[in-house]
């Protein structure tokens, strides 16, 4: 140490990264990750959800449209 001051066994080094930073660190990226994959797969849904709701539409105005 360089100003003088002795280190006691059960003290932390100032200069080592903090343990709980780093879980922290990860945990956000994989809630990022997570969040990120949710929302492709809720666009993908709405997409199909959408999809199927032409389709069915389309199919009923032909059914009206050619009804007797």
């Amino acid at each position: 140490m360089s100003d003088g001051a002795q280190a006691t066994p059960g003290s932390p080094d100032p200069q080592a990264p903090d343990p709980l930073d780093a879980l922290q660190r990860e945990y956000d990226a994989r809630r990022a990750a997570q969040e990120k994959k949710g929302e492709r797969y809720m666009w993908w849904y709405l997409g199909y959800f959408l999809f199927g709701i032409h389709i069915v539409a389309f199919v009923m105005i032909y059914a009206v449209t050619h009804a007797k």
